[in-house]
Formats: structure tokens, C-alpha cells, sequence
């Protein structure tokens, strides 16, 4: 690997030690890596070796590390006013970044919009005004979906380990559906017939005030939610009398082709309320709730806020990322970066058997990896395995999925070409490494 001549005295493994010694151990760290700058795609740590960066911060990092203009938006933001709290006194950026995000959302209905810190809270206010506009308690979400780690996004989230170990009690009146899944044996017939199990045997459709999924699962393994399966949800909802919620916190912001990954639902399975974060503001903490105007209008004045909420340094990159997307034509080379991925990945597939699936939507792309292809044995460590190769030659990888077996791919839409296909070598070594173990 490089050298990066500016490094200092500093180790990964003393920083590492110190981190041990003044953090809890529930905050995890996936790599014993300790970042001392980044630019786009390549990050460097203390010791000055390079890595290409394809975890983009866990789907933060869609127009790269530190992108100019960017910085250049929050550096005259600091200059201006860097805090007053928006319900105190407003200011325009944050007026403005909602009439944008507003013109973006698909609907043809009129739709208002506010913001908060982090995708948790997105979540849980997204929560709030369904219950709020439908005088209803009960939410229904899906298996193998992730919203979060509060209380409420805990609840939530389709998955134990790690996220709800130990945590529990955990709010009422929520409930899981499966997620259509084929790979994994659920058709979206059988995710549908679920829902009418939780009608059945749980709650009462009346009593539904949402129904809350991700286009494409983040954390729960990349899985898609077909436009038929979201048009037979929207279906669903206007039957009952239920708000359809996406949360679009990892696949908003461009990650799968579109600005919001909805988009690709068409006309017909429009959702109610959107919730955004990550990427929206280029690694700035901020998160919106997009959704139709009557139905943002029903908490009453002060039920919906945050002191934090809608920082104007925040709001200044989020405008920021809007125009470079526009100028820099991301959209497009998020489709781009997809197509490269999983043409590498397939190659990396003919030659490895464990690879049961390579799957994507536009560049939100990744592998599932089962022992000797079989598509009963999820394979665990291999996965670890691969990771550990990666990072040792100097590329950052993320697991995630149910069982631990699949491999993510959330490198910036801005990586040049040529660092896209270094990257995927690197992969490849690391595959060939991991398997001869």
C-alpha cells in the first residue's frame, strides 16, 4: 500500500488501545483503523496507509470525502450564522432545502417537508405524524429492515442481534410482516399473505396507522422491493385507510439511480411520508420528513421540532449536494457505478462458487455468500473473511444481511473510474485469498 509522507508517530494500535480504554464495547468498529484524512473515495490513516473507500460511511458519503464544493457551502454557512435553533429564529437555507427536496418527491399532491438530525429521528417523526393524522396507533414493518436505534426505530427494526438485545421492553402496537425475499424462500405473494396474518391474528386494519419499509433493505442485505410488490402495499393502504411510509434513509440521495428510490415505483405506489438522511447532506447530521401537506399539518405547533434539527451548516452542504448532483450528472453515474459493480462481481462470481447472488439497484449493489453455493448454508465467515483480506490490502468493505453473509458496496458516486476497477481487483484478490484459507 501507499505511504502518505505527511503521516505521524501516531499507530492504529496505540489510538486503538486508547479508544478501548474510553469507550463501552456496545460501540462497535468494524476495521482496528483510525482515519487521519480523506479526499472522495481514498481515506488515509495515522500511519499514512491508503484505502479505497467502498463503504462511503455506511451510505453517507455519496458525493465522496470532503467534496469542494461542499466544504466551500459550509465554510460561508459558518461565516453567516452557525445556530440560532429553526423555532426560534429561522433562516433561508433551510426554507430552501425543503421547496427542493419538495420539487424532487415524487406525488402529484401538494407536500411540505421539515428536518431533523439523524435517520432514527426521521423515522420516529415519520411515526409521530402517521399517528397524529390517522388517529391510530399500530405500525406494521418488515423483517430484516433496520430504522434505527432508539427505542421506537428498535421496535421497528426486523432484526435481534445486535440491535435489540438486551434492550427491550420496546414500544407497543408494532409488528412485523416478511420482507419478499425469493432468494430466501418469501415470494411477495407470501410477504402479502403475511400482512393479512397481522390483520388476522394481531390488530385490525383500522387500527393501522402505517405501514413502513425500505426500497431496498440496508442493513437487512440489500434485498429490492419490486414496484408490483410497493403497488400492492399502496393498494393495500388505500383500502384501509393506511399511510404508506419508505424509508429512504440509505437509498435516498441517489444511491440507486434515482434521487429517491420510490421514484422507481411509478405513479401508482406513491408513498405518503419519506424519510432521508445519510447522504442528503454529504456526512453533515441531518434528516427530513417528506410527505403529503395535509397529512405534515396534523401535529400540532411544537409537537414536531428539535433543537439541533435543520442546522444551517447542515442544510448548506444538504443544498450544496443537490447542486453538485445536478452539475456533476450523479444520477447517471450512479447508474454508471452500478452497471461496473455488478459486471465485476459477476466475474468474481464465475470463479467463486460461494457467491449464491449478485444483485443491485443502481449503485446500492451487492454479493451474498453461502458455503459451497448452497443456498440453505448462508456462510458467515467467509464473508469475515473476505472483509479481513480486503482491508488488509487497503480497501474498506461492510457485511450486513440477516445472517451475516452479505457483502454491501456503498463506494461515492464520485470515484473515478479508475479507482472503481482497483477496487474490484482488490476484491477479487481478496476473494481468492479468503476461499484458499
Amino acid at each position: 500500500m501507499h505511504r502518505d509522507p505527511q503521516a505521524t508517530a501516531k499507530t492504529n494500535a496505540a489510538l486503538m488501545a486508547r479508544r478501548r480504554a474510553a469507550l463501552p464495547s456496545g460501540l462497535g468498529q468494524t476495521y482496528d483503523v483510525v482515519a487521519e484524512r480523506a479526499e472522495n473515495a481514498e481515506v488515509w490513516d495515522v500511519e499514512g496507509r491508503r484505502y479505497l473507500d467502498f463503504a462511503g460511511g455506511i451510505a453517507v458519503l455519496n458525493t465522496g470525502h470532503r467534496h469542494p464544493k461542499i466544504v466551500e457551502a459550509v465554510k460561508a454557512q459558518l461565516d453567516k450564522v452557525h445556530h440560532t435553533c429553526f423555532q426560534v429564529l429561522a433562516y433561508e437555507p433551510y426554507i430552501e432545502l425543503a421547496e427542493r427536496l419538495i420539487a424532487k418527491a415524487p406525488g402529484d399532491f401538494a407536500k411540505k417537508a421539515y428536518f431533523l438530525s439523524t435517520g432514527a429521528e426521521a423515522v420516529e417523526n415519520a411515526v409521530k405524524i402517521a399517528r397524529a393524522a390517522t388517529k391510530r396507533q399500530a405500525v406494521i414493518a418488515f423483517g430484516g429492515g433496520f430504522h434505527g436505534r432508539t427505542l421506537l426505530g428498535m421496535a421497528l427494526t426486523g432484526k435481534v442481534a445486535p440491535y435489540k438485545a438486551g434492550f427491550g421492553p420496546f414500544p407497543a402496537e408494532i409488528y412485523h410482516a416478511e420482507y419478499p425475499n425469493p432468494l430466501h424462500g418469501v415470494s411477495e405473494a407470501d410477504a402479502l399473505k403475511s400482512l393479512q396474518h397481522i390483520f388476522k391474528y394481531d390488530v385490525e386494519p383500522e387500527r393501522v396507522a402505517a405501514i413502513i419499509l425500505e426500497p431496498v433493505q440496508g442493513e437487512g442485505g440489500f434485498y429490492i422491493a419490486s414496484p408490483a410488490f410497493a403497488q400492492a402495499l399502496r393498494a393495500l393502504c388505500d383500502q384501509h385507510g393506511i399511510l404508506l411510509i419508505a424509508d429512504e434513509v440509505q437509498t435516498g440521495a441517489g444511491r440507486t439511480g434515482t434521487w429517491l428510490a420510490c421514484e422507481q415505483w411509478g405513479p401508482k405506489a406513491v408513498p405518503d411520508l419519506i424519510t432521508m438522511a445519510k447522504s442528503m447532506a454529504g456526512g453533515f447530521p441531518i434528516s427530513a420528513v417528506i410527505g403529503r401537506a395535509d397529512v405534515m399539518d396534523k401535529p400540532l405547533p411544537g409537537g414536531l421540532g428539535g433543537t439541533y434539527a435543520g442546522n444551517p451548516l447542515a442544510c448548506a452542504a444538504a443544498l450544496a449536494v443537490l447542486d453538485v448532483f445536478e452539475q456533476e450528472k450523479l444520477l447517471e453515474r450512479s447508474r454508471a457505478v452500478g452497471e461496473t459493480l455488478v459486471a465485476g462481481l459477476k466475474a468474481i462470481a464465475a470463479k467463486h462458487a460461494a457467491i449464491g447472488d449478485v444483485r443491485g439497484l443502481g449503485a446500492m449493489v451487492a454479493v451474498e455468500l453461502f458455503k459451497n453455493g448452497d443456498l440453505h448454508q448462508p456462510d458467515a465467515e467467509l464473508t469475515k473473511r473476505v472483509c479481513a483480506e480486503s482491508i488488509q490490502r487497503g480497501l474498506v468493505m461492510l457485511s450486513c444481511g440477516t445472517y451475516g453473509n452479505v457483502l454491501r458496496i456503498l463506494v461515492p458516486l464520485t470515484v473515478p473510474q479508475a479507482q472503481l476497477e482497483e477496487g474490484l481487483a482488490i476484491l477479487a484478490q481478496a476473494f481468492d485469498a479468503a476461499t484458499a484459507a
